[in-house]
Parts: C-alpha cells; sequence; structure tokens
C-alpha cells in the first residue's frame, strides 16, 4: 500500500486538479461500516472518475480486494460503472542493485582497494567479486596493470578519483526519476534492476449509475410468494449454459482409451480376443514353438528377463510329442527345411521369462486349433503388454504393449496378407501404406509395415507381418494346406501421437501428468 500510495501521489501531479479530489482521504476502511463497493460508488459520485491503484492507496485498501469490488460491480446488471483495465511500467532494483546501493558497486570498491604503490594483482583477486569489478574497472580505465613489475603482474591506479556513477544510476531509479534508455538497458543488462508492470482500472460512471446498489435475487423463497414481496425483486438470470461441477471419478488411462478403439476395430471385423493375462512364460513357447533357436541374440539376458523363482516350467507340463517334433526340427530339419543344426536342449526351453512377445500367446492358440479333430478358419487377436530388457530412453521401456493380428485359413498368399492389412489399416484411417521386405525368425516372407505421415511429410515405418514358416506350424499338426497369416504393432506409439507426447515416460511411469490422464479425449480414429 505504501507503494502504491507514492507511486500514485508522484502519478497525480500532473492532473487536472478535478481528477485528483479523491486524494483526499476517505474514512479509513478498517474503521468504517464502508464497503469498497459503496467506496467506489461514493467516489465515483463526487470525482466522476477514479483509478484504482490511487484509491487503494489512499485508503489503505489491499488493491486486489479493491479489483474483486470493481469485478463484483461490472457483473451486476443495469451497468453501474464502467471500466477500463490500464498499466504502467517501472524498475525496481534486484538484490545485488540494492547491495549496490548500500555497499557501493564491485568496480567502485576494488578502486579503492588498490593503493597509489599499486597492489599484486593476485592478492586484489581475492576481493569478493573481484573479477567482475577488475573488468569494470578496466574498461572505466581507472585502473591498469604492470605485468612487468619485478613483484609480478601489479594493478595500480590510472585516475586520482572515481565515481561510483552506477550507484547514482541506480538511485535515480529507486527515486523514479528520469534516466536515458541507454543507461538502463546497460544497468539491466548487469541485473540490477527488474521491471515491474503495475495493472489497474480507470473507473468511469456507467449508463445505470447509482450509489444505491440494489442486488438481484439470487432464489425465489417461499417468503416471497407468501408476502408478495417478489413482485417489486429483481431476479437474477439463470445461465443455462453454465457447466456443473464434475463430479469426482476415476479416469481411464490413455492407452486403455486407445487400447478400446483398436479392441472394438478387430471386433467389427469379427476377430476373437485370446487369452493374454499369462505375463510369465517359458521359453519353449516363447522360442521354441517359434522356430527361433536357442542361440539367437534375443534369448540373452541383455534382452530377456528372466524369472528366479521358480527358474524353470517341469517338463511335463510341457507337450511331449509335440515338445519332440519341435526338437527335430531344430537339430535336423523337417518339413522341407534343414533346420538349424545344433543340440537342441530342453532346460533352455524350461526357462522361465517375462514374455517378450505376444506371439507366444498365439503359438499356444495355434497348437490348441491344431488339436481340433476338423480344422476350422479362425480370425484372432491381442493387446496386451510384454516385456524387454531395453536401455530406457524418450521412446523405450522396459515394457510396452503389442497388438497383434492372427488369421488362420487354407491356401492364404502374401497377396492375403496385405489386402487384410489395407483393410485393418483403412478403418484406422491409414489408407497409404507400403511393405518393405524383411527377416523374422519365424515368418517367411516377412514385411515391414510403412505409413506416409502427412505431419511429418515421410513414410514412417507403422508394424511388422509375414507368414508363419511351415516350420512352426507343421510341428503343431496343422494341416499342410493351412496357412497363418500375422502382423503387428504397439500401442504405446499412436496413444503418444495423438496425445502429442515425445517422450514416453510422460505416458507411462511416476512422471505422469495425471491432469493429461483426465483430460485425455475418447478415442475416435477416423474410420473409411
Amino acid at each position: 500500500a505504501e507503494f502504491g500510495k507514492q507511486w500514485y501521489q508522484r502519478r497525480v501531479r500532473g492532473l487536472p486538479k478535478a481528477h485528483t479530489g479523491f486524494v483526499r482521504s476517505v474514512a479509513n476502511m478498517e474503521s468504517s461500516d464502508m464497503t469498497l463497493d459503496q467506496l467506489i460508488l461514493d467516489v465515483l459520485e463526487r470525482d466522476g472518475e477514479i483509478d484504482s491503484l490511487g484509491l487503494a492507496a489512499n485508503n489503505d485498501v489491499d488493491h486486489q480486494k479493491l479489483v474483486g469490488a470493481i469485478k463484483s460491480l461490472l457483473a451486476l446488471p443495469g451497468e453501474y460503472i464502467k471500466a477500463e483495465q490500464k498499466q504502467t511500467s517501472s524498475w525496481d532494483l534486484t538484490e545485488e542493485g540494492k547491495s549496490f546501493v548500500a555497499n557501493g558497486s564491485y568496480e567502485y570498491n576494488l578502486y579503492n582497494a588498490v593503493p597509489k604503490e599499486g597492489i599484486l594483482q593476485k592478492e586484489l583477486m581475492k576481493l569478493p567479486n573481484a573479477k567482475i569489478g577488475f573488468s569494470k574497472a578496466m574498461t572505466l580505465g581507472w585502473i591498469s596493470i604492470d605485468k612487468k613489475h619485478e613483484a609480478g603482474p601489479t594493478v595500480l591506479r590510472k585516475v586520482e578519483s572515481a565515481e561510483d556513477g552506477i550507484v547514482a544510476v541506480l538511485n535515480n531509479i529507486a527515486q523514479q526519476k528520469s534516466v536515458d534508455d541507454k543507461t538502463v538497458q546497460e544497468v539491466k543488462k548487469r541485473k540490477l534492476i527488474s521491471p515491474i508492470v503495475t495493472k489497474f482500472y480507470k473507473v468511469t460512471k456507467g449508463p445505470g449509475f447509482s450509489t444505491t446498489i440494489e442486488r438481484p435475487e439470487a432464489d425465489l423463497t417461499a417468503e416471497m410468494i407468501q408476502d408478495g414481496s417478489w413482485r417489486s425483486k429483481t431476479f437474477k438470470e439463470y445461465n443455462f449454459e453454465a457447466k456443473g461441477a464434475p463430479p469426482t471419478s476415476g479416469y481411464l488411462h490413455p492407452l486403455l482409451k486407445v487400447r478400446a478403439e483398436y479392441r472394438r476395430i478387430f471386433l467389427d471385423m469379427g476377430f476373437s480376443e485370446m487369452p493374454t493375462n499369462q505375463f510369465v512364460e517359458n521359453g519353449f513357447w516363447n522360442f521354441d514353438a517359434l522356430f527361433q533357436p536357442q542361440q539367437h541374440p534375443a534369448r540373452d539376458a541383455h534382452d530377456t528377463f528372466f524369472i528366479s523363482d521358480p527358474q524353470i516350467t517341469k517338463e511335463s507340463k510341457l507337450p511331449g510329442d509335440y515338445l519332440e517334433r519341435v526338437k527335430g526340427t531344430h537339430e535336423k530339419g523337417g518339413y522341407g527345411s534343414t533346420g538349424y543344426d545344433y543340440d537342441w536342449k530342453v532346460i533352455e526351453a524350461q526357462k522361465n521369462i517375462l514374455r517378450t512377445h505376444t506371439t507366444a500367446v498365439s503359438a499356444r492358440m495355434l497348437y490348441k486349433i491344431a488339436q481340433q479333430p476338423v480344422f476350422k478358419p479362425v480370425k484372432m487377436f491381442s493387446i496386451d503388454r510384454v516385456f524387454r530388457n531395453e536401455t530406457l530412453d524418450a521412446t523405450h521401456l522396459a515394457e510396452f504393449h503389442q497388438i497383434e493380428g492372427v488369421v488362420a485359413d487354407r491356401n492364404l498368399t502374401l497377396g492375403h496378407l496385405i489386402g487384410v492389412l489395407h483393410t485393418f489399416f483403412k478403418r484406422l484411417g491409414i489408407e497409404k501404406l507400403k511393405f518393405k521386405p524383411a527377416y523374422n525368425p519365424y515368418t517367411e516372407p516377412s514385411m515391414e509395415i510403412f505409413s506416409y505421415h502427412p505431419g511429418l511429410k515421410k513414410w514412417v515405418e507403422i508394424g511388422n507381418s509375414g507368414v508363419f514358416r511351415p516350420e512352426m506350424l507343421l510341428p503343431m499338426g496343422l494341416p499342410e494346406d493351412v496357412n497363418v497369416i500375422a502382423w503387428g504393432l504397439s500401442l504405446e506409439r499412436p496413444t503418444m501421437i495423438k496425445s502429442g507426447i515425445n517422450n514416453i515416460r510422460e505416458l507411462i511411469g511416476p512422471k505422469v501428468n495425471l491432469n493429461m490422464v483426465q483430460d485425455f479425449p475418447i478415442c475416435r480414429v477416423n474410420k473409411a
């Protein structure tokens, strides 16, 4: 309030007398029953115009409370007042600037520390802030340095006396005196001053001005109806467009919303969902059943999480005959393959791991289908969590969600796979697709899927696909003319694109912004 009063008194000195009438003290608000609303109206009645900052300063009233009262009057029907927001800019001394005023500038103090006979530079540099003071004093031409002095580099006075001009400038700024812009910018560059923007309201009378406030009633009460007083009352209008208070409730994570939309698309295409609730898998179903050799790098601890207890699955829980066929295919080949020609070990297949892909679930389901007396074509999908021992960064975590689609039928070809992919991605609003040959241990042929991104204006990889190898399918017992096509993609990447998140750790984990979870919209993709 004291700052506001001083600022206002300086500001109104040049105004016409008619505009300064309200500088006369109005009764102190703490010792009066007068409300802030009434104070504003009474001063307006007398002076015709008020300045919120000046009115607050001269009546020891908090300016923010006065602004609240102005806004309250503006909200009343009838236009009691008109208000125009204005602002003024000034400068304030920083803590360092105040230290200059109290103790002198670094350069002035350093100059005073130099005796007439000079001082060794290394001794002078022991002063507080000597490096800055030395540089400024040299620039001002107050000191010089004799590098050839027999005692070593010595600092000497170059002028008889010095005037601390920077402190004089700071004093002028503190007293709101005129200072040229160039000097102000130099002082600002040294971070000795900081800008202050003061916002206030210029208030004038409105078309419906009155010193008596008639506030509209908010509710129609039983008493008003009984005594008939409602006839003379003014009622506040209802805002039928106002939003109600949001109910306290839980919120679905963005991944769950996007997952639900992908799931709906699969179901609309006639796919059935595979059971994916088994995070712990053994090496047999995760690797061996997929014709992935036991020496493959993906089976190393650098890429896979191994379970310590229990470490292995009992051999009796693995399908014996099928296990022997898988072993033979790995060691010696078969079904048109030469195999990998190595000694396959059952202990490696028994090791328990956190599944690295949901294709392990697909393998279990295909084996189950193969045991049926009569083969029936199937379309299956899964969307669930998988785990890999990845290096954590902005786009990789140790766990993520994999979306996988599988179609099993007789005489399926690569053309069928491409056709299904076009249908699937078209339902996602993605129509521009390209395919690139790739290698996967359990699919042949294999393809990477690319889509044209209009925002990035380039083709980006969005998934992987292929036809399951005979070495994987025939040992299960499926008919020779049955082929299986499959494709997969991540759930996190489309969710990050939709939400504008660039760091996956802001989507999953302790750094997630709960407001983002609450505000994330219902997921709807552009359907064809």
